[in-house]
């Protein structure tokens, strides 16, 4: 399959010949990683109305049902497809919600090939610190967070897509390209450039240490 590593590969084949269980173990390895693109992703208005478990197990749904299909014509690495279920999922619960005349579903479709909302400076501020700083105080923590929204802010849309997929989400640089349809080597240099820009903008701040890494 398409940049999937070998044991992917040999679960998928099995899938192939029709062991459920190999299909399920493919699910719940990629679990975490889409639980993180959907926290980084979410609109921050929708937290509490929207569960990202519910996300996920409804595009687990969607891909046992055309995993024929994918598996007949594979278009992308498999983890790529299920993030492509994901967002798209999460994509039509955003519009369904907020509606799609705002700014906000404006800027979803600002990328090339994109099937998921984007990583706006304020879902993804909100998600990291809610869920990867420990300020113990509120002003502190509250700092952070803002720096966090303003230095993204600042970035070109297609730089922090980058950042937030390799930084936050930990996707390859390979997987970057491929998701966002650009040369892996301009990647590698949005990605360094953006995350020194971030890395320059919370210096000094409490808990910058632990988001960053």
């Amino acid at each position: 399959m398409l940049g999937d590593d070998s044991e992917t590969i040999h679960k998928l084949q099995r899938a192939r010949l029709g062991d459920p269980g190999a299909f399920g173990d493919l699910l719940e390895r990629h679990h975490e990683r889409l639980r993180r693109m959907l926290a980084m992703r979410l609109d921050p208005r929708l937290r509490g109305r929207i569960d990202a478990e519910d996300v996920i197990q409804e595009a687990f749904l969607e891909a046992t049902q055309r995993l024929p299909e994918y598996l007949a014509e594979p278009k992308m690495p498999f983890f790529l497809w299920l993030r492509f279920l994901a967002g798209q999922r999460l994509l039509l619960l955003h519009r369904h919600h907020l509606g799609v005349q705002g700014r906000d579903a404006q800027r979803e479709v600002a990328l090339p090939r994109v099937s998921r909302p984007d990583a706006s400076s304020i879902s993804v501020a909100h998600s990291l610190i809610e869920h990867r700083t420990s300020p113990t105080q509120a002003a502190a923590r509250e700092e952070l967070r803002a720096r966090v929204e303003e230095a993204l802010a600042g970035m070109e849309l297609i730089d922090r897509e980058v950042l937030v997929l390799r930084q936050f989400e930990q996707l390859s640089n390979e997987e970057v390209a491929l998701e966002l349809g650009i040369d892996a080597s301009a990647a590698s240099k949005r990605f360094l450039r953006a995350l020194r820009r971030l890395r320059t903008a919370l210096q000094a701040s409490p808990g910058a240490e632990e988001l960053l890494g």
